[in-house]
């Protein structure tokens, strides 16, 4: 799916003009935070922040590594 965003002059800043159509599928509404991730193909996006995501990698390996002491600890 490809969605045009127009830019458009916000005081002496330029904006893009999100339909509410996006809005609805990625799940924000205004106030929320989206973030503009560098690729190879350009820019992602996304209302997920990249930081957070490093952060559960590195504590699904935290988990994964102390298996055995979450087991006992859920008892």
């Amino acid at each position: 799916m490809s969605t045009s965003l127009k830019l458009t002059r916000i005081g002496t800043s330029t904006g893009a003009v999100l339909p509410k159509e996006m809005l609805v599928r990625m799940k924000v509404e205004k106030g929320d935070t989206l973030y503009a991730i560098e690729t190879a193909e350009g820019y992602l996006i996304t209302p997920y922040d990249p930081a957070i995501e490093d952060e559960l990698k590195a504590g699904r390996e935290f988990m994964k590594d102390y298996r055995d002491a979450f087991k006992e600890l859920a008892k």
